[in-house]
């Protein structure tokens, strides 16, 4: 029978962007959330005040531990966002060998634990969110193993487009799973126009996290000047091509993707986005709030997952839950 309310644990909650799509369907109670950075495990606290925010490095979270703190038995969904800077091509250090970037690059290594936790909880649904490159060259079959040895023989790789879910900004996220996560897409194209309307000027209190941002350099500001739609003031090397930063939106165009590095200069102001901008292109509501420093607020926006696309990938994991499927 479905019940009225499903229990949650996120790992790597960050901010809480993935829980906030959770949160969204009405049906989900976070009973513990963990993340090793204070102003992550702040924000979350800050908006889901219910919940038990662990400040704790997953690889010291014992099973034993996890047990002092809540019920295994009670968890129903077990979602996380391990670091996938060891996979992305965005970053031009991770390791050659695509599977030493998950046995042997430390932070490749927390992939292995969030498998592990899951194990530990035994979910009826779990879900991992991250970049496509998690499945290269033999990792796809390294991950079905792992999450085989601890209980799990069906495992599912959900390649899904945030833009497909209302989101104002690109995005593409594999979410791996125990159960098939095919969200039928919505019709609405969000625009940067769109997601930033409405907004007072930059250093107004009406509306939190939209302090003014850091001002450019005045030879940068002159560049930006000249800059047309979609053009970037700045190039950097990722792992295998120049990636683009500082870029000017198109105001009748979806924004690039966000990411903990991007920064974006405004479609009709020659300045930077401000942090609430830059979370309205993520599709976080003005009511969440953003705890730190501003370069730790820009961050946790681009780190966390978009929140209508969170709130697309919970809504079937709801349906797969309320049918009995696991």
């Amino acid at each position: 029978m479905p019940r009225e309310t499903y229990r949650l644990v996120d790992l790597f909650s960050g901010a809480g962007g993935f829980s906030m799509g959770f949160h969204a369907t009405g049906r989900f109670k976070c009973l513990l959330a963990v993340d090793n950075f204070k102003y992550a495990a702040l924000t979350y606290k800050t908006n889901f005040p219910e919940a038990l925010v662990l400040l704790e490095d997953v690889r010291e979270l014992t099973s034993y531990k996890i047990s002092t703190l809540i019920k295994p038995e009670e968890v129903d969904v077990v979602i996380g966002s391990p670091p996938c800077e060891p996979f992305t091509g965005a970053n031009p250090r991770r390791e050659k060998d695509p599977l030493d970037r998950l046995y042997l690059d430390p932070m490749g290594q927390l992939t292995l634990h969030f498998i592990r936790i899951v194990g530990v909880l035994k979910p009826r649904v779990f879900v991992m969110e991250n970049v496509p490159a998690i499945m290269e060259n033999g990792l796809k079959h390294a991950l079905i193993a792992e999450f085989k040895r601890v209980g799990y023989s069906k495992v599912y790789f959900n390649i899904l487009r945030a833009e497909d879910y209302g989101n104002p900004s690109r995005r593409t996220r594999v979410f791996i799973s125990n159960i098939p996560i095919k969200p039928p897409p919505v019709k609405v194209k969000v625009t940067v126009r769109k997601a930033l309307e409405g907004l007072p000027p930059p250093g107004s209190p009406i509306v939190p996290n939209h302090d003014p941002p850091p001002e450019l350099p005045l030879k940068k500001l002159k560049k930006a000047a000249r800059l047309r739609a979609g053009q970037a003031l700045v190039h950097y090397y990722g792992a295998e091509k120049l990636l683009p930063n500082l870029i000017k939106l198109d105001p009748d165009d979806l924004a690039p993707t966000v990411l903990g590095s991007s920064r974006f200069i405004h479609p009709f102001e020659n300045r930077l986005l401000t942090v609430r901008e830059q979370a309205r292109l993520m599709g976080f509501p003005d009511t969440f709030i953003f705890i730190g420093g501003r370069d730790s607020q820009y961050n946790m926006v681009g780190e966390a997952v978009p929140v209508p696309l969170a709130y697309a990938v919970a809504s079937e994991v709801v349906k797969a839950l309320d049918e009995g499927v696991v």
